[in-house]
């Protein structure tokens, strides 16, 4: 089945970094493109950046444009986020997410707390 475990979250400074890893497994992991979501304490998730299988980005959140990069590795079928300048806002649960067909299939989030 359909394994999604997301790591490297924590408890960073404002102007600090972070990079999260995506551990992916029962499915074909080069096949698919991949995204990256969050959602913040009483919001909605939000999409933050997605890449396509042979590792193009094709979307990226206005609010982390210059400060997050995505890859990843198709031979550790894993998937990261690089995450640098983090303020307050960044606060909150980040997951891993693969659309298939019309199953979206979700990691069960890292969190990321960004304070002083």
């Amino acid at each position: 089945q359909v394994q999604l475990v997301e790591s490297g979250g924590g408890l960073v400074q404002p102007g600090g970094s972070l990079t999260l890893s995506c551990a992916a497994s029962g499915f074909i992991f080069s096949n698919y493109g991949m995204s990256w979501y969050r959602q913040a304490p009483g919001k909605e998730r939000e999409l933050v950046k997605t890449i396509t299988n042979v590792g193009n980005t094709v979307y990226t959140a206005a609010s982390v444009r210059g400060r997050f990069n995505i890859s990843r590795d198709n031979a550790k079928k894993t998937l990261y986020l690089e995450m640098t300048s983090l303020n307050p806002e960044d606060t909150g649960v980040y997951y891993c997410h693969v659309q298939m067909g019309m199953t979206p299939y979700w990691g069960q989030g890292t969190q990321v707390t960004v304070s002083a």
